[in-house]
C-alpha cells in the first residue's frame, strides 16, 4: 500500500465525523463547518485519487467541487450573519 492509498484511507476515516457534525450540530455554524469539512475532505479524496491512477478528469471534479463549496460557504455565511445571533 503506497502513502497516497493510506493517505486516502485516512480521508475516508474523517468522513464519518464530519457528517456526525452535521447531523447533530448542535448549533447552525457547527452544521456549516461540517457540510465545509466533508467537501474540503472530497475535494483532497478526488485530487488524491486523481494522483493514485492518474486519471486527470479527478482534478477537473476536485476544481469544480471547490468552487461549489467556496460559494456555498459564502451563502450559509451571509445567512447565519443576518439570521443574527439567537443563541443558536
Amino acid at each position: 500500500m503506497s502513502f497516497l492509498e493510506v493517505m486516502l484511507l485516512a480521508l475516508l476515516l474523517t468522513l464519518p465525523f464530519a457528517l456526525y457534525r452535521l447531523v447533530k450540530g448542535p448549533t447552525l455554524p457547527d452544521r456549516v463547518v461540517g457540510l465545509d469539512l466533508i467537501t474540503t475532505v472530497s475535494v483532497a479524496l478526488a485530487a488524491l485519487y486523481a494522483l493514485v491512477s492518474g486519471q486527470t478528469a479527478f482534478l477537473d471534479v476536485a476544481i469544480a467541487l471547490a468552487l461549489f463549496a467556496f460559494l456555498a460557504t459564502l451563502g450559509l455565511a451571509r445567512y447565519i450573519e443576518y439570521r443574527g445571533h439567537k443563541g443558536d
